[in-house]
């Protein structure tokens, strides 16, 4: 069952963004006093009393943007009126109404779904009897609220389910699989996302930094609900020249963080950046299943074949050597949904368990093809046995006579072994080193 959609629509400045953070109550939209922070559409799912619906904040409607986006942020206003079962327009309380504010409600006026009046900014009670003068837009008696503070969260909420009424969804929504697409800038995210959704969900322009926050999109695909996580293209923190790109990166690695599955792309007309390095090792120190995603293919030909570009990236990003290859053109949708397939395969293998019997095998296959060396004092390291204690991604405890003698080469190299031996070849694995319980160091280094 799909979740009724209500969207935030207003003039710049008048708090949309600040109430889409008080009603979910966490921090999901940038919220900035600079005028067209936001430019696409974000969403959060809200719950109440096992309600649920989807809130979607939108640019400021009249943002006269210095990249030339107006019209495309105007474009995602109108779309997510469309696609809306109620509609939050918003007003700043402690203003006089504007041209905008007037313009806004010449558009809401004569939709389908209905329109619910919010007065933000009444930070007293003196102020909100100043709502009454908002009647004029022709929406009816505001409901005051003070976004910035949380002032009648609890009312605002309930309005919107009476208003929604059986259209309110009941079910907790379970996307399958939860995908963030990052890189830096212009590679293409956007126009991969829209090719995903099938349609124009989030803006696609060749300025660099389009996207300034991480815009979670929802889209179905055999029968199942997945969510693509379209992140603010990465640059060199040196370069970030304000508080809005500073929150744009670091709302990308965030993403990865929440996500099951990172989509790493890269532009194949240019060559690897010290960003891109710097992100493959966010990607694996978050231990994420990774699908390097080489997009724009479709310029490189001529110059380049799959099999050598392959080995360009092996030596390019090392750490990510484990990660599946994907060569997508974003623009023709090529290849697209043949990378979601590789995507669930990589989330199959980070939910992967295998038995402490078949871990144990693996491990007896790795000691004998290349057991440890001594050090150079003699003292010998040992491992006793292996299980695995957790999924996403898969963690393994090693228990040996003592860590610190178990060289970082050796533990690359079984990781290496028990990835190839076990169904873990393309997903990250976790190893934890462990003192056998009772086993004293001194005792091991005899």
């Amino acid at each position: 069952m799909s979740l009724p959609m209500v969207a935030i629509v207003g003039r710049p400045n008048v708090g949309k963004s600040s109430l889409l953070n008080m009603l979910a109550r966490r921090r999901v939209s940038i919220v900035d006093p600079t005028a067209g922070v936001t430019r696409d559409r974000v969403s959060v799912v809200i719950e109440h009393e096992e309600r649920y619906f989807e809130l979607v904040d939108t640019g400021g409607y009249g943002i006269e943007d210095h990249d030339n986006l107006t019209d495309h942020v105007e474009n995602q206003i109108r779309y997510a009126i469309a696609g809306a079962s109620l509609i939050l327009f918003v007003v700043d309380l402690l203003e006089e109404i504007t041209p905008l504010d007037e313009e806004v409600a010449k558009l809401l006026r004569g939709i389908r779904p209905p329109v619910q009046l919010v007065a933000n900014k009444a930070d007293s009670a003196i102020q909100e009897q100043q709502a009454g003068t908002l009647v004029s837009l022709g929406f009816g008696e505001p409901i005051s609220i003070s976004a910035l503070h949380g002032h009648h969260r609890r009312e605002l909420t309930e309005r919107i389910f009476n208003l929604l009424g059986n259209e309110v969804g009941s079910d907790a929504p379970s996307p399958v699989l939860k995908l963030a697409l990052v890189g830096r800038r212009n590679v293409g995210k956007s126009t991969f996302i829209n090719a995903l959704a099938g349609g124009e969900r989030v803006i696609v322009s060749e300025v660099p930094g389009t996207t300034r926050d991480s815009v979670d999109v929802r889209f179905e695909r055999s029968g199942r609900t997945f969510i693509a996580i379209d992140t603010a293209g990465l640059k060199k923190k040196r370069k970030h020249k304000n508080d809005i790109e500073y929150y744009g990166y670091t709302r990308a690695l965030a993403s990865i963080r929440r996500a099951d599955v990172a989509l790493f792309l890269i532009d194949s007309t240019v060559p690897i950046s010290e960003v891109d390095k710097k992100l493959a090792q966010f990607i694996v120190n978050e231990y994420k299943p990774c699908v390097l995603v080489v997009n724009k293919w479709d310029l490189a030909k001529g110059r380049a074949g799959a099999e050598s570009y392959a080995d360009y990236l092996e030596k390019s990003l090392p750490h990510l050597a484990y990660a599946p290859l994907a060569f997508t053109t974003a623009t023709e949708g090529r290849n697209i949904h043949s990378t979601i397939d590789v995507a669930q395969s990589l989330f199959k293998q980070a939910q992967t368990r295998v038995t402490t019997g078949q871990l144990n095998r693996a491990i007896e296959t790795v000691l004998a093809a290349y057991p440890p060396s001594a050090n150079k004092h003699g003292a010998q390291p040992k491992i006793y046995y292996a299980t695995q204690v957790s999924i996403c991604p898969p963690t393994i405890v090693l228990f040996v006579n003592n860590p610190a003698l178990m060289r970082e080469t050796y533990r690359r190299f079984v990781e290496k072994r028990i990835q190839e031996t076990l169904p873990f070849e393309e997903t990250p694995l976790r190893l934890v080193w462990r003192a056998r319980e009772g086993q004293s160091r001194a005792k091991a280094a005899e």
